[in-house]
């Protein structure tokens, strides 16, 4: 979910390097105190960077704060130039010449990357608030995540709110994941499926699961899924609630306006529905599953809320909380983006086997 109050796309800050801001050690000791004591410290990661990643957060908030203020509803000049740029940037996103783009029948579009000889096949789902984003528009991480976790990678370029409110994304997704289950072994000589995406897409993926499920779809063919910062209660959780208006990628403002533009006209009780929030939803009979999120996060409390929902439903649900990381921290050239990357595709290429 990208913060539609300021704009997140333009100039980032650098990664700051852990003596870039010197802290006294009286700062120093409340924070190391304030992770010791974290009531979720058997899931923390990467605390050895914290320095690091607070300090980049702390930069990302004084070059939002220095950019005039857009309220939604954006403009639809803005709007368009938002989603030529790849997410977390303010340039257009580097296509490889290694992806394809294809329409399945019915009209759902996705862009294929195939390292040869896969052993599994990923169906993506980006994120961007369900407003922005595109499959184009993270070649380079796919293809990394691809060749590393030997899998190929079925982006879904689904329709965007607010032209294409719910439920079009999710039938777009849905149809994808039906395809997907049907032709995978003819198109790609594997049936290992696998399910993923970060923030809107983590959602997505979630409701996709959901609706095959209920459906009398091929669930079970989707051997795992793969979950990034996702928003699973779109009535607000409390972090999110409590989040304010800090002016990282993404804070309760921002989320209002992208569940505004995602369920127009459908207040917080109607929200609650779990065909928006999968928090609220049977979840039953959902495969494995892995969810990543930052302790900096509005969306903390979704991932920790839907972890404990998948286990109490009877299933496997890992979750690992970034120390000190903000929303959509793995677009970022950061150390914990570097080591995120690589637990996801470790997960990725062992799950479902």
């Amino acid at each position: 979910m990208t913060t539609t109050s300021r704009d997140p796309l333009a100039a980032q800050p650098t990664a700051a390097q852990p003596t870039a801001e010197r802290r006294s050690a009286a700062e120093q000791r409340s924070v190391e105190q304030r992770f010791a004591e974290h009531p979720l410290r058997e899931h923390l990661r990467d605390l050895d960077c914290l320095d690091e990643t607070l300090a980049f957060n702390r930069a990302f908030e004084r070059a939002a704060s220095s950019r005039p203020a857009r309220l939604a509803p954006l403009d639809p000049a803005v709007l368009a130039q938002l989603r030529r740029n790849r997410l977390g940037g303010d340039t257009p996103p580097h296509r490889l010449p290694q992806a394809r783009d294809r329409r399945l029948p019915g009209g759902v579009r996705v862009r294929v990357l195939d390292p040869g000889a896969p052993e599994g096949v990923l169906l993506h789902l980006h994120g961007g608030g369900w407003a922005f984003g595109s499959a184009d528009g993270q070649d380079e991480r796919l293809w990394e995540l691809a060749r590393r976790a030997r899998l190929a990678v079925v982006s879904v370029d689904y329709r965007l709110a607010p032209e294409h409110p719910h439920p079009a994304g999710p039938e777009d997704c849905e149809a994808a994941a039906r395809w997907l289950a049907e032709h995978a072994e003819a198109e790609f000589g594997t049936r290992r499926l696998l399910i993923g995406g970060e923030s809107a897409g983590a959602h997505l993926a979630v409701l996709t699961l959901l609706r095959l499920r209920d459906g009398r779809g091929p669930v079970h063919a989707y051997r795992a899924a793969h979950l990034a910062f996702g928003p699973y209660d779109l009535a607000m959780t409390p972090s999110q609630r409590d989040f304010g208006d800090r002016p990282l990628l993404s804070n309760t403002r921002s989320l209002q306006g992208s569940y505004d533009m995602y369920s127009p006209g459908t207040g917080p009780e109607g929200r609650r529905d779990p065909a928006l929030s999968p928090l609220y939803a049977d979840l039953t009979g959902l495969p494995p599953a892995r969810l990543v999120v930052g302790t900096e996060d509005p969306l903390l409390d979704d991932s920790v809320l839907l972890a404990r929902r998948w286990r109490d439903a009877g299933g496997a649900a890992r979750l690992d909380v970034v120390a000190g990381a903000m929303h959509g921290f793995t677009l970022y050239p950061l150390t914990v983006t570097t080591r995120e990357r690589r637990r996801e595709s470790a997960f990725l290429a062992a799950a479902g086997r």
